[in-house]
């Protein structure tokens, strides 16, 4: 055996030697010891069970994908089925009540194999409806009658958990005697396709990325932060140990061998606490998203880095904060003003952040490949940085203070003594203001490249009906209809088909392939002055606007005042039917078109019920616009109510004036969701490391108290000196996720522009957070500083 091979496993056994006397120590140290490792297991557990959930997301979103493939059943729109014993027809009939979207589809089974949807057992009868288990409940709360209304069928089923993606969706399957082949009808055989989750837009996935490691960095902090627990006491003990002859490296590996079992059971604790939270998180609908337990899985990979990491970093930290302390047998020298701390290595993390980050100034695009890990390594190394910084910046700080009222000079000096404590407690909230506002602005700033103008304006409308008619009579009915429900000031409305050109006309020929499609519009004068620039309109007037228009996106080819088009024509006229031809009147006049409150742009022929009868039109459809009294909050709920009972397939469309990408409103909802876990386990673990520090005080303030100092100056000056680090710290963090949020707009190339509303929000409420627990700390603490405190045992 060589030299080196030797010295190595020497140095092997006495890390193992002192690991296990470390945790023999934390083991049989009594209850100070106990108490301090169960707090270092609790903080440790909940930053595991946030970072199993994170690695569970894989999983979740392939659910998800998985669910809404097996129920799919509208891929087959143009099979060209025949009816059969095993086909179904199937319309989807989903609506919105109160914002919340509610699938919904209308089956009538062709023979008796029809195919039935994933989640349930038979297809419903006429009148009949199987619905999800969140919608039963919604039907059934009190105060949503109108609801009730709109969807008038009797349950008697519940969809299982296959045919759903979430546990909170809403969704219903109804059966209808009166489903025909009709438009937006389908014939299907089976559910089901083979869709797979859309590739993600690669800034989409780089945002997804930053909003990961900016989620995830908080917890990793505290989780660093928890395994150094107990601090004081701790070295305390081991200068006792060089006493009795151990080194210096030798008390350092025991203390990381105490931290060691603390990550160990908080490891543990975390792994028994995530099937609790998988269950407690199916229960959770955060905006509108919500998911089943069992798709609750860690990857596998993930969670075998995350159980090596824990221990590992537990020892690392342990170590790397023992640096500063000199242990000797007769103390431990920390009570005196310690050296000042070095400001150049610290600034080496951030610096390393921004050499990584800067080199993708401008790269970042649409088309663009960019390493992931690179963002996410630069954004790391960044935001460690300020944890790093932290430290120095509180010592800096409070070194000049001088004088002022007993509280403050109490609070001050235990900052100036150890600045470490308080730092590190303030450090996460730090990194996840610093993030926060990062990410919140990198979205802002991206929000234009990713919203667009739906040309809608809701001003003048805020709903669109579109009813299939047979003539201008039924189209009236429901104007009426619509027009006297409660909450609807106004409804204007147009009746549109199509028609051809008479091919007749053409001398004889017939035009090879397909006949160009005509839009053809019948409405009243006030109507038609709302959708074109019409001076002067009478009872017979016709208008013509040619160009490009209608839902075929053809050039629209118009005859002459004085041509004649074939009405039958909707969807082209086959061969030996007759047409149904008009003549364009003479005094047909040309005008431009204006884009009416849908956005969308009429073209073809214009004219009133007096010049054309809307009976003669083939398959033609009324199109409402409605204005809703906007100090009627369920004017939009009647009116739809009104819609469904015209067409139960709900033929609203809610206007809106701009529409996002629907990739990156989920990131951001994700973001959001994300935000309020990682928020509520800094919150807790905040609260744990509150009560470590106090604990760790106890026994000096209870002789403070017992020499006759007040619990409300020493209460406040535990309030000074979390308001002080936390100032500091949202300082740093403010100044920090500017900086970043600079570097990752001109990353992406967009302008540098800050939304000053959420960054004072997300700030205040980061720091609303740390004063919250420091209030909720102020009871243990007033019982800490009883004259029992004094006790040893």
């Amino acid at each position: 055996m060589n030299r080196d091979t030797a010295v190595g496993r020497a140095g092997a056994t006495s890390w193992a030697r002192d690991l296990t006397l470390g945790i023999r120590f934390a083991v049989g140290g009594g209850k100070e010891s106990w108490a301090r490792t169960l707090l270092t297991a609790v903080g440790v557990g909940l930053g595991v069970t946030l970072l199993f959930m994170a690695s569970a997301l894989p999983a979740i979103m392939d659910s998800r994908t998985a669910r809404e493939a097996a129920r799919d059943d509208m891929m087959y729109m143009d099979s060209g089925l025949k009816p059969s014993t095993n086909t179904l027809l199937i319309t989807a009939a989903g609506t919105i009540f109160h914002d919340d979207q509610i699938r919904g589809r209308l089956l009538k089974p062709e023979g008796f194999s029809a195919p039935v949807p994933p989640g349930l057992n038979k297809l419903p009868g006429p009148g009949e409806m199987a619905a999800s288990p969140q919608l039963a409940r919604v039907l059934a709360a009190p105060g949503n009658q109108l609801l009730r209304e709109r969807l008038p069928y009797r349950i008697t089923a519940t969809i299982g958990e296959q045919g759903l993606i979430g546990p909170g969706e809403l969704a219903y399957y109804a059966g209808s005697a009166d489903l025909t082949e009709a438009p937006g009808t389908y014939r299907i055989d089976h559910f089901g396709s083979q869709e797979k989750a859309p590739k993600f837009d690669p800034i989409v996935m780089l945002l997804l990325v930053m909003a990961l490691t900016v989620l995830l960095m908080p917890v990793a902090v505290f989780i660093t932060t928890a395994v150094r627990f107990g601090g004081e006491r701790r070295d305390r003990r081991l200068a006792a140990l060089r006493l009795v002859g151990a080194d210096i490296r030798m008390t350092r590996r025991i203390a990381a061998g105490e931290a060691l079992l603390g990550s160990l059971i908080g490891l543990a604790s975390g792994a028994g606490l995530f099937p609790l939270m998988r269950h407690f998180i199916g229960s959770v609908t955060l905006y509108d998203t919500s998911v089943f337990p069992s798709a609750v899985l860690p990857n596998t990979a993930l969670a075998v880095l995350i159980s090596l990491g824990i221990p590992t970093t537990a020892v690392l930290a342990t170590i790397f904060a023992l640096r500063r302390l000199s242990i000797e047998p007769l103390g431990v020298m920390r009570n005196t003003i310690p050296k000042p701390r070095r400001l150049w290595w610290r600034l080496m993390l951030p610096a390393l952040g921004v050499a990584l980050l800067l080199p993708l100034s401008g790269k970042v695009g649409s088309s663009s490949s960019v390493n992931e890990y690179q963002v996410a390594a630069g954004v790391v190394l960044l935001l460690s940085g300020m944890t790093a910084v932290l430290p120095w910046l509180v010592e800096v700080t409070v070194r000049r203070f001088r004088g002022g009222p007993v509280a403050w000079q109490l609070a001050t000096r235990r900052l100036q003594l150890n600045a470490d404590s308080a730092a590190r407690m303030v450090s996460g909230i730090t990194v996840a203001v610093a993030g926060a506002i990062a990410v919140q602005t990198l979205f802002t700033g991206m929000q234009d490249d990713y919203t667009a103008a739906t040309g809608q304006d809701t001003s003048r409308a805020q709903l669109r009906v579109t009813v299939d008619v047979r003539n201008d009579g039924q189209a009236d009915q429901v104007t009426t209809a619509l027009r006297t429900t409660p909450g609807v000031q106004a409804a204007m409305t147009t009746i549109k088909a199509y028609a051809t050109a008479d091919r007749a006309s053409d001398a004889g020929e017939t035009t090879p392939g397909r006949v160009p499609m005509i839009p053809v519009t019948v409405a009243d004068c006030a109507t038609l002055q709302s959708i074109a620039h019409i001076d002067t309109c009478q009872q017979n007037s016709v208008f013509l606007i040619p160009g490009v228009g209608g839902d075929t996106l053809e050039p629209t080819v118009i005859p002459p005042p004085g041509g004649r088009i074939d009405l039958n024509a909707s969807d082209g006229r086959a061969d030996g039917e007759k047409p149904r031809l008009w003549t364009i009147p003479a005094t047909a006049r040309t005008v431009q078109a204006r884009v009416d409150a849908s956005g969308y742009e009429h073209h073809g022929i214009l004219a009133t019920p007096g010049a054309l009868n809307a009976a003669h039109l083939s398959t033609p459809r009324a199109v409402v616009l409605l204005q809703l009294d906007p100090q009627n909050p369920q004017a939009i709920e009647h009116a739809r109510n009104t819609a469904v009972r015209i067409d139960p397939t709900d033929p609203t469309i809610t206007l809106h004036n701009t529409k996002q990408d629907e990739q990156f409103a989920s990131v951001q909802r994700g973001l959001r969701i994300g935000a309020i876990a990682t928020l509520l386990v800094i919150g807790a673990s905040l609260l744990v490391s509150m009560l470590e520090q106090l604990r760790e005080r106890k026994r000096l303030l209870a002789a403070l108290v017992a020499f006759g100092a007040p619990r409300r100056v020493l209460a406040l000056s535990v309030l000074l000196q979390t308001m002080l680090t936390v100032a500091l710290g949202l300082t740093l963090a403010l100044s920090g996720g500017l900086g970043l949020a600079a570097i990752l707009l001109k990353s992406f190339k967009q302008p540098l522009k800050y939304d000053w509303a959420s960054i004072a929000q997300i700030t205040t409420a980061g720091g609303a957070v740390v004063i919250l627990v420091t209030v909720l700390s102020l009871p243990p603490l007033w019982r800490m500083m009883r004259p029992n405190g004094l006790r040893t045992g």
